[in-house]
């Protein structure tokens, strides 16, 4: 198996998973319970409740619908990985109908539920925005907005997701409808949170007098590499060195560790870093 075929099976293994956990969080913990934030799931739970059908149906028959809008107004730019999600969503959710048919909540505890139908979905959202794909629904909305006219994507989708939940509340109770409130302003927060989570890295400033040494590790045993700056200490001004190196935090404890041990009396600042583009990290595209 070539390199390209390797990247794509493992890039599209990824978009399943991610599929797959918000097919799980919307079925098992949105659905049974009403809340009615969130996208075409969101509408879909309203719309069952005042014209009938189930929930997993009326998803599959909106989002075929914004799939045909898609490939007429967007063409060829309508990404692959958009109709892929969009399908499997759709089949999973009317699959898990026919195999698992739930009329009822799992647990009575609607907080635990809600947190549930929040941090899947969401966490389902940032891998799949992290690897560069898109959730289908109402991104194909965001992606038709965007090419044919000025009005601010954001806005536009979080008032459609406000007009929604508005609706729960004389559709199911206010009970509901606040959950789903929770849900919209909460949803976002754990999306930001876990991209941030997933993409953040280590970054290093080691002031020192030797360094060749921490260089030669960076360099030769943790496969990275470092810029090196020559500086004066503003009290002894004697000569320093300033090594610039940034890592996954997979290998920060063992540079630190190594730097502690090796050369004990250098100064080390860490600090985090929530994205970092470049060879080695993510790419300039």
């Amino acid at each position: 198996m070539n390199t390209k075929v390797k990247k794509l099976v493992i890039e599209y293994g990824i978009i399943t998973f991610a599929t797959l956990l918000l097919v799980v969080g919307v079925y098992f913990f949105k659905f049974t319970n009403n809340f009615s934030f969130g996208g075409v799931t969101g509408i879909a739970v309203v719309v069952s409740k005042v014209f009938g059908g189930t929930a997993g149906t009326i998803t599959f028959l909106i989002n075929m619908a914004l799939l045909v809008f898609g490939f007429l107004f967007l063409g060829k730019s309508f990404g692959a990985k958009t109709v892929y999600v969009s399908v499997l969503t759709s089949v999973g959710l009317s699959g898990l109908e026919i195999i698992c048919p739930l009329t009822a909540p799992l647990t009575n505890e609607p907080v635990l539920e809600l947190i549930f139908a929040i941090f899947l979905p969401s966490l389902s959202a940032a891998i799949l925005f992290n690897i560069g794909a898109s959730g289908g629904g109402t991104d194909i909305i965001a992606m038709i907005l965007r090419k044919y006219t000025s009005v601010p994507i954001g806005t536009a989708l979080f008032l459609v997701d406000c007009f929604i939940v508005a609706a729960s509340c004389f559709v199911f109770d206010i009970q509901t409808g606040l959950f789903s409130l929770t849900g919209l302003l909460a949803k976002s927060l754990v999306i930001d949170n876990v991209i941030e989570s997933i993409n953040l890295c280590k970054a290093f400033m080691i002031v020192c007098d030797q360094p060749d040494e921490i260089c030669d590790y960076i360099c030769n045993t943790m496969g990275r590499s470092a810029t090196i700056y020559h500086a004066e200490g503003a009290f002894t001004h004697a000569d320093k060195t300033i090594i610039l190196t940034v890592m996954k935090r997979s290998q920060a404890v063992q540079l630190r560790n190594f730097v502690r041990i090796n050369q004990p009396d250098s100064f080390i600042t860490i600090f985090n870093s929530s994205e970092i583009i470049g060879k080695g990290f993510r790419g300039l595209n």
